[in-house]
């Protein structure tokens, strides 16, 4: 049986460990530094089946394994190409007690727990149970090799990980060949010659060594250790030549996982509950190395004042690499006790303990970075072309945009707005605070009827846009823009706090669906669905719809009679399906983003963030109606009256031209001077004709009536597009 080690096939034996059969065919993954073989320290990481910082001490063989030695310095390279992780799966399991280690003092406290009537789970690594940190819950998270472990544990974690074997420091540690005791003893138990063997500290049991009497000086040799250099009581040097150096420098308590677990019911038992040897301070050689750290980078940021565990952990970075400090920590903390007199306690483990992969790190996480309505599924199986747009994934259209648009201009379409911001405010201070945020009136909103509003920064500048709909005394339903919903939230509870107004706020983007059902066979369609009274523009009620409760909003942004049906977000795909299936005969269709926003071009409606730029005040979108100066407050009233006062160098207007439309972002010309550029552009089938918005500049305090867009004619005019009067809308 064979592995791969950087192309060269590899043989091992039945229960080998990676690195045990690398080392016994005269391979190591790193250049140097002491091996543990307890997972310990950072010096057999290597790069498995295309997998960085793998321990391959912990590692089993087993055939065709690719192993990738890591590379002297820097870092291991990316993956060539473009890779795609496969899943990995989370298992969670529930007990009493989690005994994590399975040594003589785990397995004692799992006898005893289970004896207690506990309903106890074991891990253990060296069974492929590598635990990698504990969180609050409590959780305790392992990987294992059929993916990750979650277990919570009821009553308690009980830390049994024994102790790991000090690594010096000494200059020349980086050398190949020296390795602790106890993987001296397991390596020679493997079939691996060390040849000569001189011994530092306790000797392995069981090996012949020559034993190095004294102070360890520093290790000798080019790639490999050839010699260890001794000073012994009177002060004179010894260089004792060898092929392998053993350490057996003491132990310290494998105890980060007790560490992580502060604050939570865990506790050490066994070696991973005793005191840390103390090895004498360094004087020279590397540290830490996971980050390269030298006893003179820990001089360095001693002389700079950094004189606390924590701080000597952050300036140096020794700690932060992959061991997480188990090969450092005892020597760090040596180091600081000779010269501040105090043995500082170790500082703060945080998970993980091992470096995982992005596929592990995320295992049973089933959050969509970009969110999804619930018709989601809908959509793609009717055969949408999915984009994200306003932070959500959306339809743009279902194969055949222009079929979409006649529906909603002759027949009657459906469309998924769950994505609108929906939030409901009350309580006995709800009003005030609305005609606090709000530059229109609010009081006058009657109960069941809605009013569209901009929202208005301290600045004056609108940021959103959407409606305030009166639910009766003290409530309100508050919508905005699918992108700005999660802002307008910020907004509205810090105003609220700041101003100490006693208000409930609730925000019901996710939990609330909404379907807009538009066009002129609207009400049939609705009438069909159990809803023969629908409500009159701008008015809304509450209503059973195929079966589900909802809140019906009469409006329009399509520029045709229109409702909004807002819905527990559970029933969307039920009322979905029924619309469609009662609307057969009716040639109802469902349309997509693409589809509404070239219906609401037509009727002159703005995108905010599109059609507005940061700096868009009410009077230069044209919209001054909807902001009341003879409201006494509102957020941005003392800027608009104060902005109201310069002459408008700009504001959005309509154009119309022959032809195909121009691109959206196109320049616009009056003669040879640079004028502005449009927003929004459409070419309308219903006019016949290219529809367009777009900033011009004022020319000698006026709007030109002719400009030019990509080097056509396009004349100003007044907006809306189609059907200007509204009856459509209004019907």
């Amino acid at each position: 049986m064979r592995i791969i080690v950087d192309g060269t096939p590899v043989e091992f034996a039945a229960g080998d460990n990676v690195l045990g059969a690398m080392l016994r065919a005269g391979l190591r993954p790193t250049s140097g530094g002491c091996l543990c073989l307890g997972g310990d320290c950072p010096h057999c990481l290597a790069t498995v089946d295309g997998i960085a910082y793998v321990r391959t001490c912990q590692t089993a063989a087993r055939p065709g394994l690719i192993v990738q030695s890591f590379p002297d310095d820097g870092y291991p390279p990316l993956p060539a190409g473009s890779t795609r992780e496969p899943a990995v799966t989370a298992r969670n399991i529930h007990c009493d007690v989690v005994v994590i280690g399975q040594g003589a003092a785990g397995r004692a406290a799992a006898a005893a727990a289970r004896q207690a009537g506990k309903q106890v789970v074991t891990l253990d690594a060296s069974a492929g149970e590598e635990v990698i940190g504990i969180y609050a819950g409590p959780l305790v998270v392992a990987r294992t090799a059929a993916g990750m472990l979650h277990a919570h544990p009821r009553v308690e974690i009980i830390v049994a990980t024994g102790a790991a074997e000090i690594q010096p420091v000494a200059p020349g540690n980086d050398l190949a060949g020296i390795l602790t005791a106890r993987a001296a003893e397991a390596l020679v138990a493997a079939g691996v010659d060390l040849g000569r063997v001189v011994a530092v500290g306790t000797p392995p049991a069981g090996i012949k060594v020559e034993q190095a009497e004294g102070e360890l000086l520093r290790f000798e040799g080019t790639l490999r250790v050839a010699g260890v250099v001794m000073r012994d009581r009177n002060g004179s040097e010894r260089r004792y030549a060898c092929d392998t150096a053993v350490v057996g420098l003491g132990m310290q308590p494998r105890d980060a996982l007790l560490r992580m677990g502060q604050g939570l019911a865990v506790r050490a038992v066994g070696d991973a509950a005793r005191a840390s040897d103390m090895p004498p301070c360094p004087l020279a050689g590397t540290v830490c190395a996971c980050s390269g750290v030298t006893v003179a980078d820990l001089e360095s940021a001693w002389q700079r004042g950094f004189h606390e565990l924590e701080l000597v952990k952050r300036s140096t970075l020794a700690g932060t690499g992959t061991c997480q400090g188990m090969a450092c920590m005892p020597h760090v903390r040596s180091f600081l006790a000779a010269r501040g007199g105090s043995l500082q306690p170790p500082f703060t483990a945080r998970p993980v303990t091992r470096q995982l992969t992005m596929g592990e790190a995320s295992a049973g996480s089933h959050h969509q970075a970009v969110p999804r309505t619930a018709l989601d599924g809908e959509h793609r199986r009717l055969g949408a072309q999915m984009d994200r747009i306003g932070g959500w994934w959306r339809p743009w259209h279902y194969g055949n945009p222009l079929r979409e648009y006649w529906a909603v201009r002759e027949a009657v379409s459906i469309g998924d707005v769950s994505t609108l911001g929906k939030m409901q405010v009350s309580g006995p201070d709800a009003l005030e605070l609305l005609e606090r945020l709000y530059p229109t009136r609010v009081k006058s909103i009657a109960p069941g009827t809605a009013r569209y509003v901009l929202m208005l920064n301290d600045r004056g500048y609108i940021f959103d846009d959407g409606l305030i709909c009166c639910d009766g005394a003290n409530r309100y339903s508050l919508t905005f823009t699918s992108g700005g919903a999660s802002f307008a939230e910020l907004w509205v509870r810090d105003w609220a706090e700041s101003w100490k107004l006693d208000v409930r706020i609730l925000n019901q983007t996710m939990a609330l669906g909404a379907i807009n059902v538009t066009g002129p066979l609207a009400k049939e369609l609705l009438a069909r669905a159990g809803l023969p009274n629908a409500p009159k523009y701008m008015q809304l009620a509450s209503a059973l719809v195929a079966g589900v409760q909802c809140r019906v909003h009469r409006l329009s942004f399509t520029g045709e009679l229109s409702y909004e049906l807002h819905h527990p977000a559970e029933h969307s795909v039920v009322l979905w399906r029924q619309l469609l299936e009662l609307g057969k005969d009716l040639g109802i269709k469902p349309h997509g983003l693409q589809t509404l926003l070239q219906l609401r071009l037509e009727k002159g409606h703005i995108i905010v963030g599109q059609d507005s730029d940061f700096d868009s005040t009410a009077r230069r979108v044209d919209m001054e109606w909807a902001v009341k100066l003879d409201k006494p407050e509102f957020v941005g009233r003392q800027a608009v009256v104060r902005t109201n006062k310069v002459s408008l160098d700009r504001q959005l207007t309509g154009f119309e031209m022959e032809g195909v439309a121009p691109i959206e972002g196109s320049s616009i010309h009056f003669g040879s001077e640079y004028a502005g550029y449009v927003t929004s552009s459409f070419t309308s089938p219903v006019l016949g004709k290219a529809v367009m918005l777009g900033w011009l500049r004022l020319f000698d305090g006026k709007l030109p009536d002719a400009v030019l867009i990509d080097g056509r004619s396009a004349q100003r005019v007044p907006v809306p597009f189609y059907d200007k009067a509204g009856g459509r809308a209004r019907v």
